[in-house]
């Protein structure tokens, strides 16, 4: 158990007085008080949910002091020190005395917890400094004291003070506002689109919530999550439509296009007119039930901020289509940005005679979300659009080819063969949900929607116009907000060069970038013990959103990164990809610093049927044997090569090449790698651990979320860290396509997924070579054959030692 907090604001001793004056924990005349007197107001202040005086008497009785003595009867005969302080302190952070530190010795697990602590306290100065920092300190449960005090209710004092702004501690905003008089409503913006080409401009379900003060004239900002399950999700239908993998890949017709035959150019449209307002109110005429949030924008509520949900354009009660990430997506998120701040029109109905503006808003926009949520997000801010002043953009899809195609090939996101861009288009058109509407609508999006199956082209696997048409680098220049990108180093899903080309794509835009990355899948990490990026993304929203100067640009590490070796440690980095790169030759088995003699590697992609179709409906089973390196049934379908065992632990950061001299026994083929980590050891599970079933609070009386964290299970033998994979036919490009003889060699170049990841001290770094992926590509168990020759083909990869 070790803890990494980020967003602790170091303050001066005057600025900390005045911030415990502002929330309460000092009251006028309390600094002149002596040591053991100001210290124990801090403690009956820190048990809320105590109201009485016998009440708060019996919760400090039940605080050791030491290992003999409770901190109620030690107050009344000695003198507060740093050794007891402490010793309080860690069971008022939900550390168990003899579990998990020793009273009589309590620097020492902070020292090991990684928990700051004051080594002198001597006079009342010292107590004040020290519980301030206290209360910005990590609990147990990953949330500061502060958190677990207005968990309790320590901040209902504040509701009665109809206070006009937010109050900020320590650089971030405090929960001062009731969760309980939330409003919630519904408005429909007016868009710049006519997806459904029905003559009138999309109209956009916009879902709000906002804290009450915002009724007596409180300006708040908006964190707004454009979500397109939102509102709900047609599995059944989508599932129905799910494209088949069991197809070999064809042979492409060789041509020579270059990107200027395939560049997307927005066609020239001409828009329906605005609707005429014929009045405008303040006053909604619709609310909403409760829906599925998301967590963290939860704990934000309660702190001064609205939130805002939308499903976009062909989701319930909004009008349109879904396009699957074209611009219409975009700019369906954009203009709600607009609305809420002040420059487009919305309405209290789909009848649109009545328009409402955001009244209630300071102008001021983030977003937020996870994959298709922090794609729309990254999306948006292409746009450049005013009022959206950060993105925090989770696992999120920089380019839509990248996520559905790779090298040319049809690839599926991991856990999802035979999904594509029309079947995504058909999940999310949740206007499906209501008959009334579908029926007006099915007609028109059943033929929009064939021709999205048709441009996507699963037959080459190129990247053409359709896929142009949803690459966002190309207008990352665009971007003005400052952007928190989050990804997973084991997100199979939204892969990892998304989120990689986008942050280097960002290099040369003057805007602040963060990035964190995680040892997890598809997730979100506002729930983890060990890091508090919850605090994290406080501080950094009180300063985009509300102008206070809390460092936080400053603070918050450029590059974060969750390490793979050890539980509950992050280490900072000011680069992702390595300048160095180590060259390791390919041998008949192995990967060597020095170049041997010329051989020739082969290998099939060919199956018995029975071990297919085993395969086929057991893919864990196919992705453990694929990289063991004694695996029967996939001996002649891979080749494993492996270095020595290394002599110090290394550190894969960024991508890595392989160069192969390859030829296929056909006149078309593909090519699959993976480098893997080769060493008996326990490593972090694939998913987060649940330690605490809703063990998180987000406010007083309010949401909940489960307490998470990595740790490492049992032994394994071997891990993969990256793969890639890459059409023979596609050697120089995506979009042009290559003649490929059969049986001639041909230089290729596979660029791996990036990486960063350590690999300890005597474990082996693998090279896997194969074909077919089950997991990932088609499935076709073709009678092909591939050879390798060596003379042509090494790793370059980006170690830093």
């Amino acid at each position: 158990m070790k803890f990494n907090q980020f967003a602790h604001v170091k303050v001066p001793f005057e600025q900390k007085l005045a911030e415990l004056n502002r929330i309460a924990f000092l009251h006028a005349g309390d600094e002149d008080l002596a040591s053991n007197h100001i210290y124990r107001l801090f403690l009956e202040r820190a048990f809320p949910n105590f109201k009485t005086e016998a009440a708060k008497n019996h919760a400090l009785s039940n605080l050791a002091a030491t290992e003999n003595t409770d901190i109620l009867t030690y107050l009344n005969s000695s003198k507060i020190n740093a050794r007891v302080f402490y010793a309080v302190g860690l069971q008022l952070l939900g550390f168990e005395a003899e579990l998990d530190f020793d009273l009589k010795d309590p620097f020492s697990a902070m020292d090991k917890l990684n928990l700051p602590y004051q080594k002198e306290i001597n006079h009342p100065n010292d107590v004040i400094n020290a519980w301030y920092d206290l209360l910005c300190t990590s609990t147990k449960k990953g949330q500061t004291l502060l958190d677990i005090l207005a968990n309790r209710g320590y901040f209902t004092q504040f509701y009665k003070l109809n206070l006009a702004e937010p109050i900020f501690f320590n650089g971030k905003a405090q929960p001062v506002f009731d969760t309980n008089k939330l409003i919630h409503e519904v408005v429909y913006v007016e868009s710049e689109l006519d997806t459904d080409q029905d003559g009138k401009r999309d109209l956009l379900k916009v879902i709000i919530t906002r804290p009450a003060m915002t009724d007596n004239g409180m300006k708040v900002p908006t964190i707004f999550t454009a979500s397109p399950y939102y509102l709900g999700t047609n599995d059944a239908s989508a599932e129905k439509m799910m494209h088949s993998v069991d197809l070999p890949i064809k042979r492409k017709e060789v041509n020579q296009l270059s990107y200027l035959d395939i560049e997307y150019h927005k066609p020239a449209t001409k828009l329906p007119k605005k609707r005429p307002v014929v009045i405008s109110t303040k006053n909604a005429e619709e609310s909403w039930e409760h829906l599925f949030t998301y967590t963290f924008n939860d704990y934000m509520l309660a702190r001064g901020f609205a939130v805002v949900y939308s499903g976009g354009v062909g989701t319930l009660d909004s009008d349109g289509y879904r396009t699957c990430g074209d611009e219409a997506e975009t700019l369906g998120a954009k203009d709600i940005v607009e609305w809420l701040n002040g420059k487009r029109t919305a309405f209290t109905t789909k009848e649109a005679n009545k328009a409402i503006p955001a009244w209630w808003s300071n102008g001021k926009v983030a977003m937020t979300g996870k994959s298709y949520l922090g794609t729309l997000a990254t999306a948006t801010a292409t746009t450049g659009v005013e009022g959206l002043e950060t993105i925090i953009s989770e696992a999120a899809i920089s380019s839509w080819y990248d996520y559905y195609r790779e090298g040319g090939l049809v690839i599926a996101p991991g856990g999802f063969p035979g999904e594509d861009a029309d079947i995504l288009a058909e999940e999310c058109f949740s206007r499906q949900k209501s008959a009334g509407d579908y029926n007006r609508a099915k007609d028109g999006f059943n033929k929009f929607l064939s021709t999205i199956t048709k441009e996507q082209d699963r037959t080459t696997g190129n990247y053409n116009t359709f896929w142009d048409a949803r690459n966002y680098l190309k207008d990352v220049d665009n971007i003005k907000c400052d952007v928190v990108m989050v990804h997973g180093l084991n997100d199979w899903n939204v892969k990892l060069n998304n989120v990689f080309n986008l942050y280097n794509k960002l290099g040369d835009v003057e805007v602040t970038k963060k990035l964190i990355l995680h040892q997890g899948q598809h997730i979100y990490i506002n729930n983890f013990q060990s890091l508090d990026f919850t605090d994290m993304m406080n501080l950094w929203l009180s300063h985009k959103l509300y102008g206070i100067e809390n460092n936080a640009k400053e603070l918050l590490p450029d590059i974060l990164v969750q390490n793979n070796t050890k539980e509950s440690t992050w280490e900072t980095y000011s680069s992702w990809q390595s300048k160095n790169f180590t060259k390791l030759y390919l041998d008949s088995d192995s990967l060597s610093a020095q170049k041997k003699e010329n051989q020739t590697l082969e290998f099939s992609d060919h199956l018995p049927e029975a071990t297919f179709k085993h395969y086929q409906a057991n893919i864990n089973s196919w992705k453990e044997d694929i990289l063991a390196p004694t695996s029967p049934k996939l001996q002649n379908n891979r080749l494993i090569l492996t270095s020595e065992p290394l002599k110090h632990e290394i550190l894969l950061k960024g991508v890595a090449k392989i160069k192969l001299k390859i030829a296929s026994q056909l006149d078309h083929g593909l090519i699959s790698v993976k480098l893997v980590d080769y060493g008996d050891a326990k490593r972090l599970g694939a998913t987060p651990t649940i330690l605490e079933r809703r063990g998180l609070d987000l406010g007083y009386h309010w949401q909940e979320d489960n307490l998470v964290e990595f740790k490492l299970a049992k032994e394994t033998p071997f891990k993969m860290i990256t793969q890639a994979h890459l059409n023979l036919q596609n050697r120089h490009n995506d979009f042009s396509t290559d003649e490929l003889e059969a049986n001639k060699f041909y230089d290729v170049e596979i660029t791996t997924q990036p990486m960063f990841y350590h690999l300890p001290k005597g474990h082996k770094l693998g090279l896997v070579i194969y074909a077919t992926d089950m997991e990932m590509t088609l499935q076709g168990n073709e009678e092909n054959s591939y050879r390798i020759d060596t003379t042509g083909s090494y790793c370059l990869l980006p170690i830093e030692e």
